[in-house]
């Protein structure tokens, strides 16, 4: 397992990072996972054991419950806080009442309170705002994050599915008061959902933010459960739960090309799509989820896939997006920029 620096804060994180959503099964979250404590305990363990230190869940996943065993379970283990990064979000609605949901400074105060008390902890590592509320404006979203961090209960705050135009104007706001920023970026990212490569990944990079791609197997479709002519795998969330939305008929194109590629590693289809995630240069962990302890250790054996550069190359040609206006007008106009380097490199060198 290696570890990278969570953007500009100094804290280092695991490459893979453990995902709770599977953990609990209420409500509609049942078709994700319905795991107990005893199977939570055992997927915990196993993180630890073989060097993750980075639990991702959020407080609507299975409406708290998927916290309160992750608290229990890092008690039960006798994990020591300091030893792990725990990131939990806010944003979700978690009850019927009007000021039960969004990004207010009274729902954010009174969930980072909620959320401590089921992780039975006095602060989380990281608290994400898990998505956009179009009726709270961000100079007070901001503020309230900021006041979290500085009240000791969060360490640092991060942001998921966002545009990035407000994720900049947030950050814009943050600097001019003084407040802490978004230090990293949690986003659907897989082979067969590269759209944050359009805006998302050049403004992490440009911006130094810590990646965390969501769903790298796109909610199980490259899992190798999925083939064409199998619509049902039998034991995917995705029978039930068939989201993130995706171009199947292009994922399946994917999936010859994984299936090929996974022969010559002797590794599974799962295990070469998460290792082309680790291998794109923005990220900084990636969240895999499990339901059973052989299925984690499966991902967790991803670390240890090098790709070539053929298979990345394959890769990236059967999965590439389409190209899209501003983009490629971009790319036409900086042509000769590039050219006019070159004839300066080319002068400099003739007077030599």
């Amino acid at each position: 397992m290696k570890y990278n620096y969570f953007g500009n804060t100094g804290m280092v994180v695991s490459e893979l990072c453990l995902g709770a959503m599977t953990f609990g099964g209420e409500g509609y979250w049942k078709a994700i996972g319905t795991l107990d404590q005893q199977a939570v305990n055992t997927l915990i363990k196993t993180a630890i054991d073989n060097g993750i230190n980075f639990i991702d869940t959020a407080n609507v996943y299975s409406f708290g419950a998927s916290e309160q065993l992750l608290g229990q379970s890092l008690k039960d283990l006798g994990i020591r806080r300091n030893e792990v990064v725990i990131a939990t979000k806010v944003r979700g609605r978690m009850g019927e009442g009007q000021n039960n949901v969004g990004l207010s400074r009274y729902h954010i105060m009174q969930s980072i309170d909620e959320s401590l008390e089921r992780l039975q902890t006095n602060h989380v590592d990281i608290l994400y705002v898990h998505g956009v509320d179009p009726f709270t404006n961000l100079e007070q979203t901001m503020r309230a994050l900021n006041d979290v961090v500085v009240a000791g209960k969060v360490r640092y705050v991060a942001v998921c599915n966002w545009p990035a135009w407000m994720v900049m104007k947030a950050q814009g706001i943050a600097e001019k008061n003084g407040w802490n920023k978004f230090e990293g970026l949690q986003y659907f990212y897989s082979l067969a959902g590269r759209d944050v490569e359009r805006e998302i990944l050049p403004m992490a990079t440009d911006q130094k933010l810590a990646v965390m791609p969501w769903s790298p197997l796109a909610g199980g479709f490259l899992s190798g459960k999925y083939q064409r002519g199998i619509e049902k795998a039998g034991d995917s969330r995705r029978d039930e739960f068939d989201f993130p939305p995706i171009n199947k008929e292009k994922a399946y194109d994917i999936i010859d090309v994984l299936n090929a590629i996974g022969k010559e590693h002797n590794s599974s289809v799962a295990q070469i799509a998460l290792a082309w995630v680790r291998h794109q240069a923005p990220v900084t962990s990636t969240i895999i989820g499990a339901k059973k302890q052989q299925q984690l250790l499966d991902n967790i054996k991803s670390t240890e896939i090098a790709l070539t550069t053929e298979d990345l190359e394959q890769l990236n040609k059967v999965s590439a997006l389409n190209k899209e206006y501003p983009g490629w007008m971009v790319e036409r106009q900086s042509a000769d920029r590039v050219l006019n380097q070159v004839h300066q490199s080319i002068a400099e060198n003739s007077r030599k």
